[in-house]
């Protein structure tokens, strides 16, 4: 039997009694248990719609940025990066003054001519509970408490990734060349095509309570976000895509508003289902959730779902001010209905 079999197993094992001993932390009651899955600013869109119609929400978060703030600690410190996951609990953060007040301080970044240029209030505070207590998920937890968030934050992965991408016409001089591209924050802005992504380590291990909560939810969102830099690298750690694949939940895919430039430019909707599906082939999905003024051909979006065995809903997400970014309670409203239509009867019907 491979290392990696064994792992799952012993993994598999873990998680069932962190489930079954509640150790997980959240118990089955009146609302459904969603995990979103993501990364960034789409992440973020996606939780602070979810938080408004359960309280039983974990969110995944991805671990291979390498830019600002985030890749400099990873740097200097050897650490997680702790961004994305700071940017998840400031998504968590409730509307009353003290989400609010919490949820700015988190983000506040510092202006000096010095070394703290730019640091982020929440990354420091992460990274400082990641050393004082030893355990990536218990500081998670605690800072959860402290701000008051509305669900539960956790990495994907309990070692920093780094991401790695084969991108066609990254140098514009030689527009047919395929190049290997390293590092999330170079992808999301490459000129190129991107052809495919992958991580290094090729096999990390994921976070035991992450595969948990896949397995124990009721719904997992993937998306919106950076295609390749923040959707696709969950796809990527074999424990969680086994989760994935293997878990009674539904799933609910969440496509963007538009192309992102240099990552998925030129990108029809489909095409985003294309690339996803031949990352993870044995994935299958329930839903496709789109904006409705997004899609210009539905019938080719609703042939790329039907491949990944889902149905497409379509509904006004977007903010009503032509920005190209979700509006929290249009985004809530799709879930929520969503939720209802295509849901099994659960305890929260």
């Amino acid at each position: 039997m491979t290392s990696r079999n064994l792992r799952l197993r012993r993994l598999r094992r873990a998680t069932s009694a962190l489930s079954g001993s509640g150790l997980s932390g959240r118990k089955r009651g009146a609302q459904p248990k969603v995990v979103a899955l993501g990364g960034g600013m789409g992440l973020s869109a996606s939780l602070a719609s979810l938080r408004r119609i359960t309280g039983d929400l974990t969110a995944v978060v991805t671990v291979a940025d390498d830019g600002g703030s985030s890749g400099r600690l990873r740097e200097e410190l050897g650490v997680l990066p702790p961004g994305d996951l700071r940017k998840a609990l400031a998504a968590l953060c409730g509307d009353d003054d003290w989400g609010q007040t919490w949820a700015r301080v988190i983000q506040h970044r510092f202006q000096s001519k010095g070394d703290l240029h730019e640091h982020a209030v929440g990354n420091l505070l992460i990274v400082a509970l990641w050393e004082q207590l030893g355990d990536h998920v218990q500081a998670l937890d605690l800072v959860g408490k402290l701000l008051g968030a509305h669900g539960r934050v956790l990495p994907m992965s309990a070692v920093p990734l780094e991401l790695q991408a084969l991108v066609r016409g990254h140098d514009p001089a030689r527009p047919d060349d395929v190049d290997t591209v390293c590092g999330q924050a170079t992808v999301a802005l490459t000129p190129g095509e991107v052809q495919s992504v992958h991580l290094v380590p090729n096999d990390p291990p994921a976070v035991p309570e992450a595969v948990a909560a896949v397995l124990d939810a009721d719904w997992v969102v993937l998306g919106p976000g950076s295609w390749f830099s923040s959707v696709i690298p969950h796809l990527l750690v074999p424990e969680l895509l086994d989760a994935l694949v293997e878990t009674k939940a539904r799933k609910v895919l969440s496509l963007n508003l538009a192309p992102q430039p240099g990552e998925t430019d030129g990108f029809s909707p489909q095409r985003h289902l294309e690339v996803l599906g031949r990352h993870a082939p044995k994935l299958a999905l329930d839903v496709v959730l789109a904006d409705e003024a997004a899609v210009p051909d539905r019938e080719s979006l609703a042939d790329a779902a039907k491949r990944l065995g889902a149905a497409v809903e379509l509904a006004p997400v977007a903010s009503p001010d032509g920005v190209p970014i979700h509006d929290p309670e249009l985004l809530a409203a799709a879930y929520d209905r969503i939720f209802r239509m295509h849901g099994r009867i659960g305890p929260w019907r």
